[in-house]
């Protein structure tokens, strides 16, 4: 391991030795990988690169801005409102696809297991039946997991941390391409379908992402088509305000919450945020909605009265008989306590768990055994505790859809079956509505045990699956034991409504592993269409979240640490003033001149071991003080543009030749964008190397700059709040000295023990 002594504290980093290290092992051992990848929480990955959300003021960018008149512009706001309606109508079609695909198939299989379970019940012989289940199970979750695994690892999990990095500026590498949209929408029907302890709520945030940068872009590099739309939308800043509408569009689409779908966006997604947009967002997101509602109207029977707002529907409660007094405060917010603590007790065990992934379980064929391991061990567990029930529950009166006779009299049905026999989304709605008395006390405390524990297991395996819907039902499953457990107390008084803890208990459960605050109470207010608990669920969620973060951080900022992802937060750590720009920065820096030669720009790009993306232009010109020359900087160029000038040859032969080649318009580097070719494929030849090449058009001429004796917390809001990629560091003569970028400012990090710094690693 590396010692943070090791590298030297002026932030010259010497990453020689390690990549020493590396290149060796690569040379000798070829093909095998090692058993065990060394890896800890201190570290942070130098393969994440940054997004350009500061657009690059060229002359050629200035060039088009002065020529776009009033006229134009209203163009490309109308344009804007169309790519967000057709986010929403495609976010929701997916949706709709997502259910109806998972109802019927799912159908399927709970009728198959049923009529198995009852045919061997009454002839003996019910391990056929397990083993039935077990398989079905599995075999499913192994398509699910293989393609995952083996065509587009960036689908597992849910996506939101993903999106949340995307957001913050850090390019995930296919975070948002088309093959990752299809192998989440696949991987997460196969993933529920296979009975698995997952929801397909938080896919559909990561599937509305990809589908809102797709259409922005109006092209598709997957599919080599271009369709010459959109052509304005094609960089950074533009796509980015797209991908939130997009991650709105598909919260609201889950759960029937336009509103919640932008307060999501607000709260976990974007980090650059203004008021056009959350217009444009809302917009997107009610959208959405709409067509979800309609098109499952439609496909139900009932086209007219839009019945089924988002893909889980927690039912209505009504106001009259499930109000609350003012002497349950004090118990909601206990209920608020101990979904913190459950939740952080989650988060504490799937950390090490994911820990013992990252470093064990690192090939595909072992991450899709895994896969289906659990999904084996979930059909056992749940036929187990179905096998060793005996709550029986009358049959008349109740709305379950498989109810299970087992060895129940004729005319009742085993009520363990209806929580685990189920689809995850109906066994929640289950929970929140039965009337009292359909539960056995005992039978909601082992099934919250087991849950909690299949639950914590499944998430961060290789396939596509949220965890809203099992935080939920693990939540609605303790918080319905309370509410029996009160009205044993109180003598069955009226207040102690089991659904209505249900409910809290779940809003406990889901704010204390992922500490959403606002934007939970919001959708949990919408899906039920209750505003009366607003405020008891808003308590619930404050205290959840207050007694979580004093143990531990929420899930999807602990997956996005255990990544080593450089993730800006808000704020710079709090004790980080003692630090300088001249302490942080990266040194030496590659400058290039205004007018360069070829050959070295080909040099400089092609040089591995300094893989810069961004090159301060500078000139010589004579200091009047002191009887020298200073390099002053002029601008700043990237390694994008770079490319795009060598590929379409953009030299002279002499330094005082006037430019009379084709002029590049800023058409050419959007064509190229996202993807730019590797300085490898772009021949240059001999007699090309001598040529020069004038980069002065190209340049951006106002870069950002910081003078050395900044403090940390000042560059870093500089940085973080304009979403910049490189900020150049210059002394008093505007020499440049140095280069801060993303690695360099979230390196700092406020530890245990007061700031800390990682290590950078090449992994």
């Amino acid at each position: 391991q590396l010692t943070p002594s090791s590298f030297l504290r002026i932030g010259q980093l010497s990453n020689v030795d390690l990549n020493e290290d590396i290149h060796e092992l690569e040379t000798e051992v070829p093909r095998q990988r090692p058993n065990e990848i060394p890896h800890n929480e201190k570290l942070l990955s130098l393969k994440y690169e940054s997004l350009d959300y500061d657009n690059s003021e060229n002359q050629l960018f200035l060039e088009e801005e002065r020529r776009i008149n009033h006229a134009a512009f209203r163009t490309v706001e109308i344009k804007r409102w169309v790519i967000c309606a057709m986010i929403g109508i495609l976010t929701g079609l997916v949706a709709c696809f997502i259910d109806i695909v998972v109802e019927n198939l799912a159908g399927l299989k709970y009728r198959v297991v049923k009529d198995n379970i009852d045919k061997f019940t009454a002839k003996g012989g019910l391990s056929f039946s397990l083993l039935l289940w077990a398989t079905l199970n599995a075999s499913v979750v192994m398509v699910g997991s293989l393609i995952v695994a083996f065509i587009e690892p960036v689908a597992a999990g849910s996506g939101i941390p993903q999106i949340k990095c995307y957001l913050n500026g850090v390019k995930i590498p296919h975070v948002v391409r088309l093959k990752t949209l299809v192998i989440k929408v696949c991987g997460v029907i196969l993933s529920v379908v296979g009975g698995l302890a997952v929801g397909k709520e938080g896919p559909m945030i990561h599937s509305g992402s990809v589908i809102a940068a797709g259409i922005s872009q109006g092209r598709s590099t997957s599919l080599k088509r271009d369709f010459k739309i959109f052509e304005y939308f094609r960089r950074d800043t533009e796509k980015r305000d797209f991908v939130s509408a997009g991650a709105a569009a598909g919260v609201s689409a889950a759960f029937g919450a336009p509103v919640g779908g932008v307060l999501f966006s607000l709260e976990e997604g974007a980090s650059f945020w203004n008021q056009f947009l959350t217009w444009r967002i809302f917009f997107a997101s009610m959208i959405s909605t709409f067509t979800l509602n309609s098109v499952l109207s439609v496909y139900h029977g009932n086209a007219w009265d839009l019945s089924s707002p988002g893909l889980i529907n927690f039912g209505r409660f009504d106001s009259e008989k499930m109000g609350y007094t003012i002497q349950e405060i004090p118990i909601f917010i206990f209920m608020g306590v101990v979904g913190g603590i459950l939740g952080a007790l989650f988060n504490a065990l799937n950390y090490w768990l994911t820990m013992f992934r990252i470093r064990y379980i690192h090939r595909p064929c072992l991450q899709v055994v895994e896969a289906m391991l659990v999904a084996a061990v979930t059909a056992t567990v749940g036929f187990v505790m179905i096998y060793c029930s005996r709550d029986c529950q009358p049959i008349q009166g109740s709305s379950v859809a498989y109810p299970l006779q087992l060895f129940c009299a004729d005319g009742e049905y085993n009520s363990m079956a209806t929580a685990f026999f189920n689809t995850p989304e109906k066994s929640v709605v289950n929970l929140f509505h039965d009337p009292p008395g359909s539960y056995n006390p005992m039978t909601l405390g082992m099934f919250t045990l087991m849950y909690f524990f299949l639950a914590c297991w499944t998430y961060g395996l290789t396939v596509s699956a949220g965890v809203f819907i099992p935080s939920l039902l693990i939540g609605a499953a303790w918080g319905r034991l309370f509410g029996i457990s009160l009205s044993y107390l109180t003598k069955g008084s009226i207040w102690a409504d089991p659904g209505k803890y249900a409910l809290m208990g779940a809003a406990a459960q889901l704010g204390g592993i992922v500490r959403m605050t606002l934007s939970l109470t919001v959708i949990m207010m919408e899906a039920t269409g209750n505003v009366t608990y607003g405020f008891p669920i808003m308590l619930v969620l404050m205290t959840a979240k207050i007694v979580g973060d004093y143990f531990v951080e929420g899930l999807y900022d602990m997956h996005i640490q255990l990544q080593s992802v450089p993730f800006l937060h808000w704020e710079a750590p709090v004790t980080s003033h003692s630090l300088t720009a001249r302490e942080v920065m990266s040194t030496p820096v590659t400058c290039l001149r205004r007018i360069e030669r070829v050959g070295t720009v080909v040099d400089i790009l092609s040089d591995t071991s300094s893989n810069h993306n961004g090159f301060p232009v500078v000139e010589s010109n004579p200091d009047t003080t002191q009887a020298g020359w200073v390099a002053g900087l002029r601008g700043l160029i990237l390694r994008s543009q770079l490319i795009v000038l060598l590929k379409h040859k953009v030299f002279v032969e002499r330094a005082n030749l006037s430019l009379v080649q084709r002029r590049l318009k800023l058409k050419d580097f959007r064509d190229a964008y996202p993807r730019f070719p590797p300085i490898q494929s772009i021949h240059v030849s001999q007699d090309e190397r001598e040529c020069m090449i004038d980069l002065s058009e190209f340049m951006n001429p106002s870069p950002y700059t910081v003078p050395q004796e900044a403090s940390l917390p000042r560059v870093f809001k500089l940085f973080r709040a304009l979403g910049l990629r490189h900020l150049v560091v210059v002394d008093n003569r505007n020499e440049v000295v140095g280069m801060v970028t993303r690695k360099d400012l979230a390196r700092y990090r406020l530890g245990k023990e007061g700031l800390e710094e990682l290590s950078l690693a090449q992994t």
